[in-house]
């Protein structure tokens, strides 16, 4: 192996310069507005630095750096361990690229080794290519090619998280807690979460099959159309019976705040009695946007999240309610189901928990990791996904793999739910249903969303007579 020895070499010596304690990049703290992280060995900013998201996921200023430096007193002793285990990954990848069945250059051997590093960690870690880095991009902007589907893991295999409205698995009937068996007659077992991203994505107009897992029936096949997937966040606000007013919260994305503000306006020119905020089938999204949408129904300086990550490492923060609207006196209902995940539960933990809202539903998905998003300076464009904190509600509850438990259990079957869903959408489209298609689930009753209008009648009513008494 006549260039074993040189590229040994070559890494053996970044690993030097990593255990002398230069960094090559460092994060700051979780949130938008978080403090300054402690300095590092100045170098040039790294490039194409996103923005900041949370769960799915928080990105770091750009300009910033990935990591604080290591330990300045690495023992000897350890130094020799990091040379051999690097010596063993070197040793490894050269095997791969002179015997592996298919001609593999070093690039692709190299990524392939950070994918499994990190995806080994949890499900949510990941190294982003330039492709999925600007995919991620395009995702927080709320605009992107592919079929709809917000996903998660689960036992080794892609699960649908929930659909996004007016997509194609949203038109097809995908729902949430789908796994993903089977992209195009490929197993997709042991894939990670950009590898299948990639498969799904794709220019508008091409076509790709899946093969769904789905409790209580064989495993089928969908093929879908891939479309330019536009989400709007904020969704069918409108006062229904008794004068309640509802709003639905598709996503976290970079406008949700002050389009919430402003469907609230429009809204509370009705003298609501009440007001019902829908996070079903919402995966999360934005850290800064959650923060913007629960800040609008709490009194100032009232907490709404707390991040806590490794001790001595990345510090605990406390992020609190600002901003100049805060529409406390108004009675509320959440709906939340096992498609509600990640922002979606910081919201309704906070409101929850602040005694601030009822929450009505089904549990919901149980996500509280947060991944920061690292430029990396020595490859321009590319990124690691990395969790580094779990969130916890104001009232200390970790909810991660278990979820939210709403106040008041209002089950809703998946078919059920899908049934209300399009219902929903052909009232919200009905330009987009002919009058045959809109028989098929014009029965269809949406028993969360009853339970909270009679919900907040009753809370108002109890609220009057108490008043006069």
């Amino acid at each position: 192996m006549s260039i074993y020895r040189p590229l040994l070499m070559f890494v053996l010596l970044a690993a030097a310069g990593f255990g002398g304690g230069h960094a090559l990049a460092q994060a700051p703290a979780v949130g938008p507005e978080a403090p300054g992280a402690p300095a590092a060995v100045a170098l040039p900013p790294p490039t194409n630095a996103l923005p900041f998201l949370l769960a799915t996921n928080a990105l770091p200023r750009a300009g910033t750096t990935n990591a604080p430096a290591m330990a300045e007193a690495a023992t000897a002793e350890e130094m020799q361990n990091v040379y051999e285990d690097i010596a063993l990954l070197t040793e490894t990848m050269l095997l791969v690229r002179r015997h592996y069945v298919d001609a593999l250059d070093y690039r692709r051997i190299v990524y392939s080794a950070i994918h499994g590093m990190l995806s080994d960690l949890d499900p949510h870690s990941d190294f982003l290519e330039p492709k999925a880095s600007e995919g991620l991009k395009e995702e927080t902007e709320g605009r992107f090619g592919g079929i709809g589907i917000q996903i998660g893991m689960r036992g080794g295999l892609p699960l649908v998280i929930a659909p996004i409205e007016e997509s194609p698995a949203y038109a097809a009937g995908l729902l949430a807690g789908d796994l993903i068996v089977a992209i195009e007659g490929r197993p997709a077992l042991g894939l990670n979460i950009e590898q299948v991203m990639q498969k799904l994505r794709g220019t508008p107009g091409t076509r790709v099959t899946l093969t769904i897992g789905r409790e209580g029936r064989d495993p089928f096949d969908v093929t879908l159309v891939r479309d330019t997937i536009k989400v709007a966040s904020v969704k069918g606000a409108r006062v229904l019976r008794n004068r309640v007013g509802y709003l639905r919260i598709t996503q976290f994305s970079e406008p949700t705040g002050a389009e919430v503000a402003a469907a609230l306006g429009r809204l509370a020119t009705n003298e609501l009695a009440g007001l019902v905020l829908d996070l079903r089938d919402n995966p999360g999204g934005l850290l800064s946007q959650a923060i913007a949408v629960a800040e609008q129904f709490l009194p100032e300086k009232t907490v709404i999240v707390t991040t806590r990550g490794r001790e001595g490492v990345h510090e605990t923060e406390t992020f609190r309610a600002g901003g100049g609207r805060h529409l406390i006196g108004l009675p509320m209902a959440i709906l939340i189901n096992r498609g509600t995940a990640s922002a979606a539960e910081i919201v309704t933990g906070a409101l929850q928990d602040a005694k601030r809202a009822i929450v009505i539903g089904d549990t919901s998905f149980g996500k509280a990791s947060v991944q920061k998003i690292m430029p990396l300076a020595t490859r321009e464009q590319c990124h690691i996904k990395l969790t580094t904190a779990h969130y916890y509600t104001p009232g200390g509850r970790m909810i991660h793999d278990t979820g939210i438990e709403p106040d008041i259990v209002v089950p809703l079957p998946p078919t059920a739910w899908h049934r209300v869903q399009m219902k929903r959408d052909a009232e919200e489209r009905p330009a987009a249903y002919p009058p045959e298609r809109r028989e098929e689930f014009a029965d269809a009753v949406d028993t969360q969303l009853d339970r909270a209008v009679d919900a907040l009648v009753a809370a108002r009513i109890f609220g009057a007579n108490r008043d006069v008494k």
